[in-house]
């Protein structure tokens, strides 16, 4: 597998391969700049928004993507009843709050929510 080009080394290779190739497809400029991975398989694929991505920074366009967080699952702020009747509220909606372990909370019912509230460090002690 080549080396992914990247910075003015990329824009060189795309200037060239501009000259040379003219009809070139964008998929074939990533995989002749180094763009490829290839599977357990053995089938090659084309990163073509890597690709983009490394041509924008090229440029002097940094979006502030960042390789090392990946994005997963994302919270939808629902939370379901289990069949033993309990709630399980996700470690996504804790990390979000800011909740550590221990904090404690007071239940409040309203017409069609439940309030999650606070208890305060004096209550807690109580």
């Amino acid at each position: 597998m080549a080396e992914q080009l990247t910075g003015k080394a990329l824009l060189q290779k795309i200037k060239d391969l501009k000259e040379s190739a003219p009809n070139a497809t964008r998929r074939e400029l990533a995989r002749l700049c180094g763009y490829t991975t290839t599977n357990r398989k053995g089938e090659t694929r084309i990163n073509v928004a890597e690709f983009y991505e490394a041509l924008l920074q090229a440029r002097g366009l940094d979006l502030g993507s960042d390789k090392s967080q990946r994005r997963g699952r994302e919270a939808t702020f629902r939370v379901g009843v289990q069949k033993n009747g309990q709630i399980l509220i996700g470690s996504a909606y804790t990390k979000n709050m800011g909740l550590q372990p221990g904090d404690e909370f007071d239940v409040k019912l309203g017409y069609k929510h439940i309030h999650l509230v606070k208890c305060s460090d004096d209550e807690a002690e109580d």
